[in-house]
């Protein structure tokens, strides 16, 4: 015979709001809190679930990453959003042509996209467009 099990406790267990205390996190949540609220895209959820994110499920993402996931023909012209960090990397000799969109860049990140005629935008940015 088995025992009944009470279900009276159970939840689920997810985020509603940032653990960090960074001003500027705080402020990109209420920015897409909004916007999740007001458009009908999913686009603007996904991007608060995700800062929502612990740093460790928030990991970096290399500029060769970034590159090699770009090479697509269907993704040309198209705007990169990273919830995380963008670094640099010293294993890609040519940087191609990339508008991205990320929390952080690295100095390295940011020169050699610059540089290679792209542009790196913050999540401000990208919601007024």
């Amino acid at each position: 015979m088995g025992i009944d099990i009470n279900h009276k406790h159970d939840r689920k267990v997810h985020r509603t709001e940032p653990v960090s205390q960074n001003v500027y996190i705080r402020l990109l949540v209420k920015l897409y809190r909004f916007l999740a609220r007001r458009t009908n895209g999913k686009f603007n959820q996904v991007i608060l679930k995700r800062l929502f994110m612990s740093r460790q499920n928030r990991p970096a993402v290399s500029l060769a990453r970034v590159a090699r996931q770009m090479k697509a023909k269907s993704r040309e012209g198209k705007t990169v959003v990273i919830v995380g960090t963008v670094t640099d990397d010293k294993r890609i000799f040519e940087v191609p042509k990339l508008k991205v969109c990320a929390l952080r860049f690295t100095e390295g990140a940011r020169t050699r996209i610059m540089k290679a005629g792209g542009s790196c935008i913050t999540f401000e940015q990208l919601a007024v467009e």
